[in-house]
């Protein structure tokens, strides 16, 4: 029984590894092949390419990496008709798996396809409900509101909650003694700082947390840094932040960095899933995220949504505050982060509220990965 999954980037990573871990639970012989990350990889998977090729955002950003996504795409579609799965398995990274399954079916085959993670026709593109309808046999959405979407154009999806419920559900506990381990001072007051897990999102955001991050000591002199980063992108990190004069630590796998987060005050990230973890960790934070200035035009004016927050968007209020596109600036970031680490009161409203929302993303029967294995069973089947 063989399962081919195609994760294109880090968050489609540790989704894919835990529905690996699902399946195998119930099926002793079961393969699984295609592309994915460092998660999956630990799991004994070996992905027919690197995926930090493929993770890319926004529209102009994709144009100098064409080549290598295109030929990529060439590669997993020759190693699908070679590898003659049982099921298709696609996560995320819509872009390039909605190309990918328009092949599949220009080429005719019948593979049964199955996608995780809706795109996000709530908030633009809402003809991309239609065409997921005409390419795939199955969806699998992470929020309870998403399947009326794509229903209605007679897609059968199934709601199988956020892997944050799941990714966090065991927390560490002993705070004094991480802090120990990780090496800081008694006194610091810790900051988490999270540039992104895409080359782009690294290089763009780092430049204003770091500017941020600068101003802040100037008023709390002992501010230590946590930086989570992902094995692909550590050497890049640790370039980056090598010659800020502030105490830090560069900090990889997902164990320590949700250790990092339980034991920041505070957090400046990157707009996306992680903001979902910090809230589930009960780590206060702002977020941010821009693209060259085209693109940001561009989404500013596509955007459907009054928030680009998952947490804001389901509250229909701005509980984290959001710093996007060409609101994504250090002046603009600074005196907010500021007013978050001097109110201790703030952090603490913020945190209760955002974790009543995350509720919502829970299913009733069982964890999300559990879930995802039961769907992509009764195709095995």
């Amino acid at each position: 029984m063989k399962v081919y999954i195609i994760a294109g980037e880090p968050s489609g990573d540790i989704l894919a590894a835990r529905l690996m871990i699902a399946l195998r639970k119930q099926y002793a012989n079961i393969q699984f092949c295609g592309i994915g990350g460092e998660s999956m990889a630990e799991q004994g998977f070996q992905s027919l390419f690197d995926i930090k090729d493929l993770s890319v955002m926004g529209f102009l950003e994709v144009v100098p990496r064409l080549p290598v996504i295109l030929r990529h795409m060439k590669e997993v579609l020759a190693d699908i008709e070679k590898q003659q799965p049982n099921v298709i398995v696609s996560v995320d990274s819509w872009g390039f798996v909605s190309s990918v399954l328009s092949k599949l079916k220009k080429r005719k085959i019948a593979t049964p396809k199955i996608h995780y993670v809706a795109p996000q026709v709530w908030a633009w593109k809402k003809g991309r409900a239609k065409k997921a309808a005409k390419l795939m046999n199955h969806l699998m959405t992470l929020l309870p509101y998403e399947p009326q979407y794509f229903e209605k154009h007679g897609l059968a999806t199934t709601f199988v909650g956020h892997p944050v419920i799941e990714n966090t559900a065991d927390l560490p506990s002993n705070l004094e003694t991480l802090r120990q381990q990780f090496g800081i001072p008694e006194n610091a007051r810790v900051l988490c700082v999270l540039s992104g897990s895409r080359h782009n999102e690294i290089k763009k955001l780092s430049p204003i947390f770091i500017e941020v991050v600068k101003r802040l000591q100037q008023q709390i002199p002992n501010l230590y840094l946590l930086i989570p980063s992902v094995i692909a992108m550590k050497g890049e990190v640790e370039k980056i932040f090598a010659d800020i004069n502030i105490p830090h630590k560069i900090v990889v796998g997902q164990q320590q960095r949700y250790a990092a987060f339980c034991l920041s005050e505070f957090a400046l990230a990157a707009s996306g899933t992680v903001s979902l973890e910090l809230a589930a960790c009960g780590t206060p934070h702002i977020i941010a995220y821009k693209f060259n200035y085209l693109t940001n035009k561009m989404i500013a004016r596509l955007a459907t949504t009054k928030y680009a927050n998952l947490i804001n968007i389901i509250a229909d209020q701005p509980i984290i505050p959001e710093f996007v596109l060409h609101n994504c600036c250090a002046d603009l970031i600074y005196p907010v982060a500021i007013d978050f680490l001097q109110n201790p009161a703030k952090r603490t409203e913020q945190a209760e509220s955002a974790k009543i929302i995350l509720q919502q993303l829970k299913p009733q029967d069982a964890m999300p990965s559990e879930m995802a294995a039961k769907v992509v069973s009764s195709y095995l089947e």
